[in-house]
């Protein structure tokens, strides 16, 4: 689907957030690290939404009691202490952190406040043992320039990281989270939605990265870094989308919402054609588990062997509605089907404009039709569980019915690894946020600016200069090196191993894009792997051609060495004598081509040398011996 995003008024606002390299969390001395072991420490907890001081309760809170679940939190004493557990007050801010948000914020023209606040944001989803989200405002009222575009900065924010979750236990009704992320510093940076089409976010995005890098506070690898998305239509409606992990796929989600949003709003308009009123959409459910006795559909006779009963509602004149594609594999149904998981705590919905199918025959859809009194231009959705989730289930289903009467419902969505996104829960309110008290402000004095200022990181076009003229790069090879993660590795590697600038910084920059397309986890390999490789590769213990291999090895296990690599994939360096000795035999082996060809048949011979010597010897080194044989004889 072309769209012409100018025309049809498309607007979005970026929060990029990026985990921060301190050396201990923002609010207590834990190390800001993961980890993999089994846990030292769990404790169960269920969250329950408070009202705000004017009496209201958050409905994104609200909403996530409502699930009814229970926190298992896991943890280790190296990574966390009583603050993560929320049986201590926090610590006082780090300042370490506040001065790398005010050098980003610096670096992006902002003006810093007077004085930080911190503040609670209500969070009841278990990702935060509190109930709420640590956050406060450092800087606000800055711009950069991308392209010709200058693009207005809104606020720096400092806060606090969440716990991650790490499964599910009793289908849902308990969920896991480690706490060693939570409390690990974040910077939150918020652009004005000044930005008009897929391709702007993306490269908006990526500027700021590009800016949160260069502070030598960002931390580096998957997860490290998120990226929500305010998008919105003057016909539709804004979305949060939460969660969107690699830079490529800001595009795409962009894209999709767009497309979301256009057939939500042609299917209100169809709605609207068919004369549909929303009081004709009545919270009407009908036991039709009769209908379903002798069913050969696997997931409804679970159910019923299970003793649950099947609840149906009629959705009128909806008949073909929920079919409809909203973008790839998403349809009107699937809308509907998200909603009834988070409400009803169901597994999904069965429709009308899907049978028969799933083991559901014809006469089996035409018993439902006359149960519930559809006829042909109807819908009918059923769920098979219990009666109370059924009904909750069912009740979220016409609900979302009633909305699409309206057009675009406002929501909070979560990306998914295609570019989709899904409901994850309503927009939060007003009262989401209200201040701290366990923690006193923090005076930015005109001191602390001023230091921050006297060494502010150098700018990406003159480190690009500087990169070609200290290192004998191409123009194009540093462009790379400053857009990567790796702009402060590749000049201690080079300076460190003996290894040529260009070698290293083509292997961090292409290399590494390819393996990454392959799909290595190259996240898994850290700095000092790496410097400890092209180390191995100075000293002639690795050979460069090889370096590829080992980088593989050691992304799939995680916390070797290069020379554990290097040993489990056979590739240790020959010695000048065993080289010798094989140049000789390989010679041997081709008398009759080396009689006839003489010191031509020189090609021929390498190639079969390098074929068995690759990745155990310096290709320099077999030229040089292969040449010094050949003139012998």
């Amino acid at each position: 689907m072309e769209i012409d995003y100018a025309k049809i008024g498309l607007k979005v606002g970026l929060e990029i957030h990026q985990q921060l390299n301190t050396r201990a969390k923002l609010f207590c001395g834990c190390p800001p690290a993961l980890f993999k072991e089994e846990p030292e420490i769990t404790f169960l907890r269920r969250l329950r939404p408070t009202q705000s001081e004017l009496g209201q309760v958050d409905p994104a809170a609200f909403f996530e009691f409502q699930k009814g679940v229970k926190i298992l939190y896991e943890a280790n004493r190296a990574t966390s202490c009583l603050v993560e557990m929320d049986e201590e007050p926090p610590h006082p801010l780090n300042m370490e952190a506040v001065e790398a948000v005010l050098t980003a914020a610096l670096m992006m023209n902002m003006q810093p406040i007077d004085e930080v606040h911190v503040m609670r944001k209500t969070v009841i989803d278990g990702s935060n043992t509190t109930g709420f989200q640590r956050t406060c405002i450092i800087a606000s009222d800055g711009w950069i320039k991308v392209g010709e575009k200058t693009i207005p900065i809104q606020a720096a924010s400092l806060e606090e990281d969440a716990a991650r979750k790490t499964g599910e236990e009793d289908g849902g009704k308990i969920i896991r989270y480690r706490i060693d992320r939570l409390g690990i510093p974040l910077i939150e940076v918020a652009t004005a939605p000044v930005i008009y089409s897929p391709a702007e976010a993306e490269e908006v995005a990526f500027a700021i990265g590009r800016i949160l890098r260069d502070t030598c506070k960002a931390m580096r690898g998957l997860g490290t870094i998120r990226q929500d998305l305010n998008v919105s239509l003057p016909n539709g409606a804004l979305m949060e989308i939460k969660g969107v992990q690699e830079l490529e796929l800001i595009s795409k989600v962009v894209k999709y919402e767009v497309q979301r949003q256009l057939v939500l709003i042609s299917i209100k308009e169809e709605l609207n054609k068919r004369g549909i009123k929303k009081d004709a959409l009545q919270q009407q459910f009908i036991d039709v588990t009769e209908v379903f006795k002798q069913t050969r559909c696997k997931v409804i006779r679970k159910a019923l062997d299970k003793g649950c009963g099947i609840l149906a509602v009629k959705l009128p004149l909806f008949s073909g509605i929920l079919k409809r594609e909203l973008i790839p594999n998403v349809r009107f149904g699937t809308e509907l089907a998200d909603r009834a998981r988070f409400w009803g705590r169901v597994g999904g919905i069965f429709h009308t404009d899907e049978m028969p199918a799933y083991g559901i025959t014809a006469a089996e859809v035409a018993a439902l039709r006359k149960a519930t009194g559809a006829g042909e231009e109807d819908a009918v959705v059923f769920v098979a569980d219990n009666e109370e989730n059924a009904r909750d289930a069912l009740k979220a289903v016409v609900e979302r019915a009633q909305e699409a009467l309206e057009g675009v419902p406002a929501e909070t969505r979560t990306a998914k690894e295609d570019g989709t996104t899904r409901y994850m829960r309503p927009r939060p309110g007003a009262a989401r946020m209200y201040p701290e008290t366990d923690i006193p402000p923090v005076r930015l004095t005109a001191e602390l600016i001023e230091k921050v200022k006297a060494h502010l990181p150098e700018p990406a076009e003159k480190k690009v200069k500087r990169l070609m003229r200290e290192y004998g790069l191409n123009e194009k090879l540093a462009k790379q090196i400053v857009d990567s993660e790796y702009g402060l590795l590749f000049e201690s590697v080079v300076r460190e191993s003996n290894v040529a600038a260009t070698t290293v910084a083509a292997f961090l920059t292409e290399t590494l894009k390819s393996l990454k397309r392959e799909g290595i986890a190259i996240e898994k390999v850290t700095d000092n792997q790496i410097r400890d490789l092209f180390k191995a590769v100075g000293a002639g213990e690795i050979a460069k051609e090889a370096a590829s291999d080992v980088f593989v090895w050691l992304s799939k296990n995680e916390g070797k060495s290069c020379q554990e690599a290097a040993a489990a994939l056979g590739l240790k360096m020959l010695s000048k004598a065993e080289l010798a000795a094989l140049i000789d035999r390989v010679i041997a082996e081709n008398r009759n081509v080396v009689d006839k060809l003489g010191a031509k048949a020189f090609g021929t011979l390498m190639g079969v040398v390098m074929r068995e010597v690759r990745g155990k010897a310096d290709p320099t080194v077999v030229n040089t011996l292969l040449k010094e044989r050949l003139a012998n004889r």
